[in-house]
């Protein structure tokens, strides 16, 4: 079965480069040029990747990458004009896997795309990641959902959050350099810097405490990064 796209473009041109690219790399691919039709074609068809512009008639790609997330995992490319880091940091904060800025090269897509859907494989065929739950003090997560716990209480976090929370859990007390946390998150390092794993920890920090006033497990190393301390969780 071929591995089948969504892209999500209104400007004709682009959305006709971005299909031929993408058929010439053998995928299969439905085009959306509104923003309107795409959380219900994501809900009645199955797709392995969306691409997703971020300026779209009748719904914008954050507010379509939002609600996409409330019930599917699938890996989403923002595609946009907007190169402010501020637009970066908002586009993955809300899950996108990645975001590539236009103009760009139809290539540099296509590698993109095969870089994420490769890692999708690899969480996929990973037995720890599929393991039922992953279970270190008042932490509970279900790697195959996406779902974390802490004190019993939902911790609504976004997919990075959830794939940098894990990794801290999986290794308490080790310390992770930001660029640690940033290799093991991004497979393009191009759009991305620091301030996103430390926006990433704030976040999660503010969704712990949100369900635990008094807890602080993930500490900060001056200079260095941050590491879980497995003492706090007892």
């Amino acid at each position: 079965m071929k591995t089948h796209i969504l892209i999500v473009e209104d400007e004709e041109y682009i959305a006709e480069v971005l299909i031929a690219y993408c058929q010439n790399s053998g995928f299969e691919v439905t085009h959306l040029a509104s923003g309107a039709e795409v959380v219900a074609t994501v809900k009645s068809q199955t797709f392995d990747l969306m691409l997703l512009d971020l300026m779209l008639p009748d719904m914008d790609g954050i507010e379509i990458c939002k609600q996409v997330r409330q019930f599917s995992q699938l890996p989403i490319i923002m595609v946009t004009a907007k190169s402010e880091e501020i637009d970066r940091l908002i586009g993955l904060e809300l899950g996108a896997d990645d975001y590539i800025c236009k103009p760009f090269s139809p290539r540099e897509v296509i590698a993109r795309v095969k870089t994420v859907l490769r890692r999708t494989l690899a969480i996929q065929a990973n037995p720890a990641i599929h393991s039922p739950e992953l279970v270190l003090g008042q932490f509970v997560l279900k790697p195959d959902e996406y779902e974390a716990r802490f004190s019993g209480c939902f911790l609504d976090l976004t997919p990075k959050e959830f794939m940098l929370l894990r990794l801290l859990v999986e290794h308490p007390g080790r310390v992770y350099s930001r660029d640690d946390i940033l290799n093991a998150l991004y497979s393009d390092l191009a759009d991305v810097s620091d301030r996103n794993i430390d926006t990433h920890i704030k976040n999660i920090r503010k969704k712990i405490h949100a369900v635990a006033p008094t807890a602080n497990p993930i500490r900060s190393i001056y200079g260095v990064g941050y590491k879980l301390l497995q003492e706090t969780l007892k």
